[in-house]
């Protein structure tokens, strides 16, 4: 089985930001995560990125995620009608490449995986 990302978009009521990354960092991680980051990609939009072991583990997860959501949705704004207060999408790993691992003005000390 092959590897599956998941991503996520959010718009948060400005009122809500840190309240909203409190939450988020609060987020118990499911079984079969392998990573999760979260990014700011504009004024109060994010981005959340989770790698998964399989399609499965996205699966069996998906009920607590919705869970999770219940307690912060109050912190968003809609997308729209039909996506609601998330913009979700998955699909399975297709190349999966590492670059080096540099501190700024240090020598390259390795990679992130082989």
């Amino acid at each position: 089985m092959s590897k599956f990302i998941s991503v996520v978009k959010f718009k948060v009521k400005v009122e809500d930001e840190n309240n909203f990354i409190e939450s988020m960092q609060k987020f118990n991680l499911p079984d079969g995560l392998i990573y999760r980051k979260l990014i700011k990609i504009s004024d109060y939009s994010y981005c959340s990125i989770i790698e998964w072991a399989n399609e499965d583990a996205l699966e069996n997860a998906r009920p607590n995620m919705i869970a999770f959501l219940d307690t912060i949705r109050d912190m968003l704004i809609e997308f729209s009608p039909d996506l609601g207060v998330t913009d979700p999408v998955s699909g399975p790993i297709l190349i999966d490449q590492s670059g080096l691992i540099a501190e700024p003005g240090k020598i390259i000390s390795g990679k992130l995986k082989i």
